[in-house]
């Protein structure tokens, strides 16, 4: 039997409350929702918990560090969306709060209607929002 898919990601962020605040204003109007706080596995720590779709990511404080774009770790996570309208409402909203855009909302060169946003969020992970009927329907 296949597998059903990856449930969850968590990642590392200098200040939680300041990444629950991009991810909700980026994704909240999307369906992205918080839907838990856990105790981590270490004890000293909270995991805060969002769903979007049938998908989950998890935010926790990192010890120390930052992070560096296209060095060992997450290159960048990706949430698909249904309409392209609902990237280019993403871009907008990255705009107004002031977001370090990486690619403005535009079509992909190899997949016809692969449409996608890239911004950085406030540690420099890099997400996308994309529509793509055709790989992703």
């Amino acid at each position: 039997m296949p597998a059903r898919g990856i449930q969850h990601v968590d990642l590392t962020v200098a200040d939680v409350a300041r990444s629950i605040a991009f991810y909700t204003e980026l994704l909240g109007p999307l369906g992205f929702k918080e839907y838990g706080r856990y105790p981590s596995y270490r004890g000293s720590e909270e995991v805060v918990y969002f769903q979007f779709g049938h998908d989950h990511l998890g935010l926790r404080p990192a010890d120390r560090g930052q992070h560096r774009y296209y060095e060992v770790g997450i290159e960048h996570i990706a949430f698909f969306v249904d309409t392209r309208e609902e990237v280019d409402d993403a871009y907008q909203r990255c705009v107004t709060m002031g977001a370090n855009v990486h690619y403005p909302p535009e079509l992909d060169r190899d997949i016809g209607d692969y449409y996608a946003l890239f911004v950085f969020d406030p540690d420099g992970i890099r997400v996308e929002v994309a529509c793509a009927p055709s790989v992703w329907p």
